[in-house]
């Protein structure tokens, strides 16, 4: 790894930049990952959805946005996207777990 300051080229920047999205994904499937094993604790579609806590979610990634020099708006619309994948995914496992009464 190196720091931005120690990269010599675009080539090194580049490099770092792929490295860093490599895990920025792993980790984004280790989330999808507790997203769907929090399906067996939910009873109903709105309990999956949770649209207070969805709220508080995104003001909280909004806090911790502008704490690391980010902007905020562009870091909840990346969360509101994703999550809402999350969600409709969630809603897929929970829907084929024994929790679904259609």
């Amino acid at each position: 790894m190196k720091t931005p300051d120690r990269c010599e080229n675009m080539t090194d920047i580049r490099a770092e930049i792929d490295r860093l999205d490599r895990q920025v994904i792993s980790l984004l499937s280790q989330r999808f990952d507790y997203v769907k094993a929090a399906a067996k604790f939910k009873n109903s579609k709105t309990s999956v959805r949770a649209p207070e806590r969805f709220k508080a979610m995104l003001e909280q990634r909004r806090v911790w946005a502008e704490e690391e020099g980010l902007n905020a708006d562009a870091i909840e619309k990346m969360y509101r996207d994703l999550v809402n994948h999350f969600i409709e995914e969630e809603l897929k496992h929970w829907k084929s777990s024994s929790h679904y009464v259609n």
